[in-house]
């Protein structure tokens, strides 16, 4: 049942499923196909963006949820891509959705992927941000100087999300402030950060999703759902080499590259890609 169509006042519902309880939020229009949304590394249910997610929900129903162990939601984290592509699917199994569209964010596409592969029947298109394909160019292990990105201190911790998510450039670092305040507008029953343990452990998966294992990427060609893959101009998180890949070897996607952005590109160009997105969800 669909509660709110504001990202910012949609309350926290839990659901239980093979002894997890899974946080989530629902909220949004509730006609056609609803929208799933899957996190990135580190993210929960308080790391979106407030404007991309009203824009889309004016259009349809939006889930955000929790995987295992992270921010509300119980259970040990799994340390591996295809685990949390089952834990998806059990949440969307217990929430009665027959079908859906998948959104998913860097990890997250990596998770959509593999829902999209394993219950095809359950995803009916999908959204693929900063991602890449299993064993995609410069996935296994980060430079030196970007896995320090991680790891870095500062007085407000949530600027660690400037370097990762946008370019160097003052126009994209200024689009990045505005994304971190317009992520504040949330400010009631907010969700735990992500912890240690979870962060090692998706860590693990997302490392060993990146070995180097099949060159031909054959998996990808049995991933039939139409696919729409957005990405910055220069990804040092994901190479944004690996959104060719994908839609060189996806047998039906559309990409799209916004200039002078990076990982988070979708953050800040949120009013061109909330068009994109609803224009191909609409198609």
């Amino acid at each position: 049942m669909t509660s709110t169509p504001s990202s910012t006042a949609a309350p926290t519902r839990y659901l239980d499923a093979d002894n997890i309880r899974f946080a989530y939020r629902r909220f949004g229009n509730d006609s056609g196909v609803p929208l799933v949304l899957v996190q990135h590394f580190r993210g929960n249910l308080d790391s979106y963006d407030p404007q991309i997610l009203d824009a889309l929900a004016r259009d349809r129903e939006l889930v955000l949820f929790d995987n295992r162990g992270v921010g509300l939601t119980n259970g040990t984290a799994r340390e591996s891509i295809a685990e949390m592509a089952n834990d998806t699917a059990m949440f969307i199994d217990a929430l009665g959705l027959p079908r859906c569209d998948i959104f998913g964010h860097s990890m997250g596409g990596h998770v959509s992927q593999m829902m999209a592969l394993d219950k095809p029947e359950l995803v009916r298109r999908l959204v693929l941000v900063g991602t890449g394909p299993q064993g995609g160019e410069g996935m296994a292990a980060r430079p030196p100087e970007v896995a320090a990105l991680w790891t870095a201190q500062y007085d407000d911790q949530d600027e660690m999300w400037l370097p990762i998510f946008f370019t160097p450039t003052a126009e994209s670092q200024a689009a990045g402030r505005r994304f971190l305040e317009r992520r504040k507008a949330r400010t009631n029953e907010l969700d735990n950060p992500v912890s240690v343990e979870t962060a090692k452990a998706h860590r693990a998966a997302a490392s060993a999703w990146g070995q180097p294992t099949d060159p031909t990427y054959g998996y990808l060609k049995r991933i039939r759902q139409p696919t729409l893959v957005v990405n910055g101009s220069n990804d040092i998180i994901v190479p944004t080499v690996n959104s060719y890949i994908l839609q060189q070897h996806l047998p039906n996607a559309l990409l799209i590259l916004f200039p002078d952005s990076g990982h988070g590109v979708h953050f800040q160009y949120p009013e061109e890609f909330v068009r994109e997105v609803l224009h191909f969800l609409r198609d």
